[in-house]
């Protein structure tokens, strides 16, 4: 007998093991399928987006759905009334015959989304009075799915460049945008199988958070700059319009490329991107077609400094001297007779002061800003070198900047041959007419100009660092290319010294800086419209240059635009507060030769 049992019970492990080894997975889910499971995502934190020096500029905080499990619930009949009464109690959002309704409908259902986005203060007072050990017995099938929404401590500060995000984590504009991937993380996940005695215990994976991203913008300059573009388009504004078509002003620091500040007006709040009622009545919205509303949000939501092309007008000036200077076509010793215009090819084309500057030196001629003087001197240079020069200098090319939509000026720039075959389009080219440029690629180039003739990439962002505030990755200096001599920046920043503190741009001046640039003023098409682009590009200190700055002023709200001096009371009022922020040393400007 104890024999047989001993082959029976053989028999019966090799039976056991054929059908684990054929029917086991079946088997298994059966039983798991007859056990309570218990599946819960984790949520990643999608990684806050700083300033240089640590200012939260994007971050993401709690926030908690209201969940309803009907199945848990109405197994707990004698509590569906306190539990209906408390949720409505703290959450007067949550609509009572919404959980009847559900409770009825979907009795099985164990994911209800009563209510979504509820604060951590809210969510903990109602689990602080309702889920103590006194009351939680009361209540049954409410539990709260946390999740991160995205805020804006500042806002609508620095809106086009920082972006916002989208339901999703999906980065839409701005460096939420260009660096999505490495903001996001991954979800973890909580989960297990119980049994009558509830006694398996839950397998957690946790979470990994995204990487936080170090940008070059700094708070407190970017916020001045913002000030004063706003204040200048209030004080120009009327009529309902604005003071400009489109102001932005760009600092960047010339030694590494990188973004101190970038700023255009009009703006929107990163909170609430979609909002138009700061910008019209809610007469004006309620008879505004879809179509225009879309319109006028993608007008708010792009960043000019990026996203724009324009003929940069007489700010190009420094580089047509530039290039004659680099290749030996001039030698700074030349004179220049401005009459007040020039004849090209048949064409009378004119100098900005019509009864003509007299005799110019090749300094004086930036110094008056001369188109006569200029359209001479690119004579001298011909058409194969400045072609090539432009290049050289990224005219037509991205930039490669960090950031999303980057306008291509490829076919908005002469080739060649163009400026071979017809003489007036490389005159014109010499004071900044007939092509096209973005800020990011203007101020980039400018930059080479006055630090020795390096070429950096732009970038806004410096570093990434992991959810521990390890730094994981570094954007260093990258130069593109060799754009002039050190002997020629020097040359230029001289020359432009003097444009601010004789010539066209003196309102710029900072009393106790030595500050240099380039005043600029060019007709939009069509000409003769009386429509006109202005600017101002320039540097500080003039020793050794700390920062570049760049603002426009497209089609200013006044009776004639023709001025520079629009540009230059903004960067004026701009340097005025940053240079003593940067901790700039004042100089004696009458001490500069």
């Amino acid at each position: 007998m104890f024999g047989a049992i001993c082959v029976l019970f053989v028999v019966l492990i090799i039976r056991l093991m054929y059908i684990e080894y054929s029917s086991g997975e079946k088997y298994e889910k059966i039983v798991l399928s007859q056990q309570g499971y218990s599946n819960e995502i984790i949520p990643y934190r999608r990684g806050d987006i700083v300033d240089r020096k640590g200012s939260v500029l994007a971050t993401s905080v709690d926030v908690y759905n209201v969940i309803l499990d009907c199945k848990v619930l109405n197994q707990s009949q004698d509590k569906i009334e306190d539990t209906i009464d408390t949720v409505t109690k703290y959450f007067p959002e949550i609509n009572e015959e919404d959980i009847r309704s559900a409770l009825k409908d979907r009795p099985n259902s164990q994911y209800e989304v009563l209510l979504k986005k509820v604060d951590n203060a809210t969510k903990e007072n109602f689990e602080k009075n309702e889920l103590s050990d006194d009351n939680k017995n009361k209540i049954a099938g409410i539990w709260f799915e946390k999740q991160y929404m995205r805020t804006y401590p500042y806002d609508n500060l620095a809106a086009s460049l920082i972006g916002y995000c989208t339901d999703g984590n999906a980065g839409a504009l701005g460096i939420e945008s260009q660096y999505n991937s490495d903001l996001n993380g991954s979800n973890g996940r909580r989960y297990g199988y119980y049994g009558d005695s509830n006694a398996i215990e839950n397998t957690v994976i946790a979470p990994e958070d995204g990487k936080i991203i170090v940008s070059t913008i700094d708070v407190n300059i970017q916020s001045i700059v913002e000030d004063a573009i706003k204040s200048w388009n209030e004080a120009y504004s009327g009529d309902g319009v604005d003071g400009s078509l489109n102001t932005a002003c760009i600092v960047m620091n010339p030694n590494n490329g990188e973004i101190l500040a970038m700023a255009s007006y009009p703006g929107f709040d990163l909170n609430n991107p979609r909002d138009l009622s700061t910008r019209f009545t809610p007469e004006q919205l309620a008879a505004m077609p879809e179509e225009q509303q879309v319109d006028e949000l993608s007008r708010l939501w792009k960043n000019y400094c990026v996203s724009s092309t324009y003929e940069p007008g007489s700010t190009f000036k420094p580089f047509t001297v530039a290039i004659g200077l680099e290749n030996g076509c001039i030698s700074g010793d030349e004179t220049y007779m401005c009459d007040g215009k020039e004849v090209v090819s048949g064409h009378e084309i004119h100098c900005v002061n019509r009864d003509g500057h007299g005799v110019l030196t090749v300094e004086g001629s930036l110094m008056e800003s001369c188109n006569d003087a200029l359209m001479q001197i690119v004579r001298v240079i011909g058409p194969d070198i400045f072609s090539d020069y432009q290049s050289n200098f990224g005219f037509g090319q991205k930039t490669t900047i960090d950031l999303p939509n980057e306008a291509s000026t490829k076919n908005l720039i002469y080739t060649k041959e163009q400026l071979e075959n017809i003489d007036s389009n490389l005159a014109t080219n010499s004071f900044g007419q007939n092509f096209n440029v973005t800020m990011i690629q203007l101020a980039s180039a400018y930059c080479s100009l006055i630090n020795g003739g390096n070429l950096y990439q732009p970038h806004v962002v410096q570093a990434m660092m992991d959810s521990s505030s390890n730094k994981v990755s570094a954007n260093d200096a990258v130069v593109l290319k060799k754009t002039v001599s050190s002997d020629v920046s020097d040359i230029l920043k001289k020359y432009m010294l003097h444009t601010v503190t004789d010539g066209t741009a003196k309102e710029v001046q900072v009393e106790g800086y030595n500050i240099g640039g380039k005043t600029g003023t060019a007709e939009k098409l069509p000409r003769d419209s009386g429509n006109y682009l202005v600017s101002f590009i320039g540097f500080a200190p003039y020793d050794n240059p700390q920062l570049v700055i760049y603002t426009v002023i497209d089609t200013p709200n006044v009776p004639d635009q023709a001025h520079s001096s629009y540009a230059q009371e903004i960067t004026h009022n701009v340097l005025e507060q940053v240079l003593p922020y940067m901790n700039i040393d004042r100089a004696d400007q009458e001490s500069v030769d």
